[in-house]
């Protein structure tokens, strides 16, 4: 049966039901916990804000800073943005660094370099390759955005640190696993690595103990 380009319900949980059968360590974490959320979110401009705002810091602060952002301007829309001073953005949470981040997303879609609709077919290496282009967005980013906006199957975040705390965990190792030791482990989940990835943050979020989200590495 061939995998859809894009996750569903129905294919978030035949990607469950063969991953727990892979791995015990998820089949347990499905067991107690329950299956993860699809953590599905909208294609477009504000979605690539706010995971931009989510680089390196928690996801609770970095959803503060995007709410007020929207309360600030309706719609957010690249133009509608782009009338927000330096001061404005500060005074919502934006730090120097993603004000000019924010800005040249925003002028890359105002002036055609990027367009997000057409993305949304395309191969996942000239996804990455289009976005990358874009001052502030890299690896992360792009995963982040290909995960959970264009849901794609097999995309795996592993430059995020929450992944490495929930696998050392989960696996008992004594060394938190670098970017590249998690790439290599998530290969036997292929083709679903994006689920598995949802699986660990699952896990992750149920643990009483952390410290918010951690930060997230780009």
């Amino acid at each position: 049966m061939p995998i859809s380009k894009s996750l569903t319900q129905e294919t978030l949980d035949r990607g469950l039901i063969e991953l727990a059968s892979l791995d015990s360590d998820f089949a347990q974490i499905l067991e107690t916990l329950g299956p993860p959320p699809l953590w599905e979110r909208k294609t477009g401009f504000p979605t690539l804000v706010r995971i931009i705002l989510e680089q390196q810091v928690s996801l609770a602060s970095a959803k503060a800073v995007f709410d007020r952002l929207c309360g600030m301007i309706t719609p957010l829309t690249p133009d509608n943005f782009l009338t927000l001073d330096d001061v404005q953005l500060k005074t919502i949470g934006f730090s120097r660094q993603k004000t000019v981040y924010g800005r040249e997303l925003a002028i890359a879609i105002i002036s055609g370099q990027l367009n997000l609709t057409k993305l949304e077919t395309m191969d996942e290496t000239v996804i990455r390759t289009e976005l990358k282009r874009i001052k502030g967005i890299g690896d992360w980013t792009v995963d982040i955005y290909l995960l959970m906006a264009l849901l794609r199957p097999d995309v795996f975040p592993k430059g995020d640190l929450g992944l490495a705390i929930a696998l050392q965990k989960l696996k008992g190792l004594e060394v938190r696993p670098t970017p590249d030791q998690l790439e290599i482990i998530a290969e036997n989940w292929r083709p679903w690595r994006a689920i598995a990835a949802r699986i660990l943050w699952h896990y992750y979020l149920s643990n009483p103990n952390r410290k918010g989200f951690e930060k997230l590495h780009q």
